[in-house]
C-alpha cells in the first residue's frame, strides 16, 4: 500500500536558516515524533529507529536513511528511508523530497513531497488511517522544526574570540542542544482517525 503526501509549512526564519537546519540530518530526525538517529555511517547513510504509540500498544521500526540528493542552489533535500518492524511482521519505506522556498528576509516555506509504502501488518490499517497518522506526524514535525529554526534565527552572532585560551567567551552563546526525541501523540492520532471515519459516514453519497 502506498500513501502520497504533499505539504507546505510556513517557517518563522529566513530561507538560509531553514536550509542550514534541514541539512543537519540528526536534528531533522529529532523533529520527527518517535524517531531517532542511532548511527551515522557517513554523510549520506544513517541508521535509526522510529516508534509509534497508541495508548498501551506500539509499533517500532528499525532501518536506514540515505541522502539521495542535496542541492544547495534550489535548497532541496531528498531522502530515502527503509525499515522493518522489530517483530518482522511489517515493512515501510519513504521517499521524501523537501525544499525551502524564500518568502522574505525573515520567513520561508518548507515544502515536502513524500511517498510512503507499507507492507505486512502495517498495510492492514488502510490508506485513510495512514493518511491521518501521516498528517499528525508531519504537523508535529513542522511545529518542532519551526521552533528550532526560530531559535537559530534569533540567536545572536558569535562575539570576538576570547583572549584567554581554553575558555569560552561570555559573548559567544553555546549552541542549543538537540531536543529529546518527541513521542507521537496517540490520542491526537486516534481522534484524527475517528474524525475521518465520521466524515466518511456522513459524506453525501453519489448516485
Amino acid at each position: 500500500m502506498k500513501v502520497q503526501l504533499e505539504k507546505t509549512f510556513p517557517m518563522p526564519a529566513s530561507a538560509d536558516t531553514a536550509w542550514a537546519l534541514l541539512q543537519d540530518i540528526e536534528r531533522v530526525a529529532g523533529c520527527v515524533p518517535g524517531a531517532r538517529i542511532t548511527e551515522r555511517i557517513d554523510d549520506q547513510h544513517y541508521k535509526g529507529t522510529m516508534a509509534v504509540k497508541f495508548g498501551p500498544a506500539s509499533m517500532s521500526f528499525r532501518g536506514e536513511v540515505e541522502v539521495l540528493a542535496l542541492e544547495h542552489a534550489s535548497k532541496t533535500l531528498r531522502l530515502l528511508g527503509k525499515g522493518t518492524d522489530t517483530t518482522g511482521s511489517s515493512g515501510a519505506s519513504m521517499d521524501l523530497t523537501a525544499r525551502v522556498e524564500a518568502i522574505d528576509a525573515s520567513s520561508c516555506n518548507l515544502v515536502g513531497n513524500s511517498e510512503v509504502s507499507l507492507s505486512g501488518k502495517a498495510a492492514a490499517f488502510g490508506g485513510r488511517m495512514m493518511s491521518s497518522v501521516a498528517d499528525q506526524v508531519l504537523k508535529q514535525f513542522a511545529d518542532t522544526f519551526a521552533a528550532q529554526a526560530r531559535d537559530m534565527q534569533n540567536r545572536p552572532p558569535p562575539g570576538p574570540p576570547d583572549a584567554t585560551a581554553g575558555t569560552q567567551s561570555a559573548a559567544t552563546p553555546a549552541a542549543a542542544p538537540a531536543p529529546a526525541p518527541a513521542q507521537l501523540d496517540g490520542l491526537a492520532l486516534l481522534w484524527a482517525i475517528v474524525k475521518d471515519w465520521l466524515r466518511s459516514l456522513f459524506a453525501p453519497r453519489r448516485t
